[in-house]
């Protein structure tokens, strides 16, 4: 095999991708794609602003990374990568939140979604887990993007047999290094967070569809998980997912591959005056939309609530009476649920 010298002089060559890479093959290369000396090379070429001396005293000459022995040799083998890593991923959270800060004056949220999304290179896959503990990773998805929420549908030839499986889990996928001069890289070291997760065990037997039409049955799960199954046969046919944009990058990508985030504490306004009527200041957007049309959008300020209609943290807001058909809209077309796979297309009513 060839010595760890000339492995560590061929390390000093790579990039920081390519070194988190190699580091995966065995626990030698590993060791060595923690070099100290390398990373601190990456992090002070990539992260330290460049600055031109013109003429100085050598006294006044500083480095602008310190690049002694302190630097190395006191410091824990990986030390310097850990700290490349959570400076590029702070840079990237800074200029995210720079493009959700904006906010829909209408709906209350984000506008700029699909430019936050390319700026983190984020996107969302399932993990199906069998009883044998085994896990299948489903990455294509179609997405739809939309005022409030964006839409995926997860389509395969090759989903797993539903009467093994046991769990599903819905991740936001972040890449450890994205470069928007750069194309995505696919394979690259990615990092997960944990927005739910569902028990498919006897699914169709516990389970009562909400929906079906020629082809699959159609069953929902607890938050927001809509699962189609071929009416043949125990497979799965798609599962579709609509992710509200309220905290949508916090929830896709500040938990873990174990963790979910947890946003802070939200507490309404409350009214001294009338008890009766204790919460109040609420806003109500409406959107209901096919793929290519909306149907009804429409936006409600200053929305009040009776504490009586508050149960298991949801409330009850009257936005159009159900006796006063002036303020109904008819719907015309053929309502419903699309949906596609490789081959097939149907629409669940």
């Amino acid at each position: 095999s060839m010595p760890p010298e000339i492995l560590l002089k061929i390390f000093s060559y790579l990039d920081a991708l390519s070194l988190l890479s190699v580091g995966c093959v065995n626990k030698l290369f590993y060791d060595l794609a923690n070099d100290n000396g390398i990373w601190l090379k990456i992090y002070s070429s990539c992260l330290q602003p460049k600055r031109t001396i013109w003429k100085m005293k050598k006294s006044e000459q500083t480095e602008a990374v310190p690049l002694g022995s302190a630097a190395l040799h006191d410091k824990k083998p990986g030390y310097w990568k850990k700290e490349y890593i959570l400076k590029q991923t702070a840079a990237v959270k800074t200029r995210l939140m720079q493009l959700v800060k904006p906010l829909d004056p209408y709906t209350g949220l984000p506008f700029k979604n699909k430019e936050a999304m390319k700026v983190s290179g984020l996107s969302w896959i399932i993990v199906l887990k069998d009883k044998n503990g085994k896990e299948h990773v489903i990455k294509k998805a179609n997405l739809s993007f939309k005022d409030t929420s964006v839409t995926i549908l997860w389509y395969s030839t090759n989903w797993p047999c539903l009467d093994v499986m046991s769990t599903l889990k819905l991740f936001g996928v972040t890449p450890l290094f994205p470069d928007q001069s750069k194309p995505l890289n696919k394979n690259g070291p990615h990092r997960r967070s944990l927005i739910a997760e569902y028990h498919l065990a006897n699914l169709t037997d516990r389970s009562v569809a909400v929906g079906a039409d020629k082809l699959v049955q159609l069953f929902n799960l607890n938050p927001g998980l809509l699962v189609g199954i071929w009416k043949e046969k125990n497979e799965i046919a798609f599962v579709m997912v609509s992710l509200h944009y309220h905290q949508l990058f916090e929830r896709s990508t500040l938990g873990s591959a174990t963790v979910q985030y947890a946003p802070p504490p939200h507490k309404p306004v409350l009214d001294d005056i009338d008890p009766e009527y204790g919460l109040h200041g609420y806003s109500l957007h409406l959107d209901m939309h096919g793929r290519s049309c909306n149907y009804l959008c429409g936006s409600f300020k200053n929305l009040f609530c009776r504490k009586g209609d508050i149960a298991n943290g949801y409330l009850r807001l009257t936005v159009v009476s159900l006796k006063d058909n002036r303020k109904h809209v008819p719907l015309t077309g053929t309502l419903g649920l699309s949906w596609e796979t490789d081959v097939f297309k149907g629409n669940v009513k």
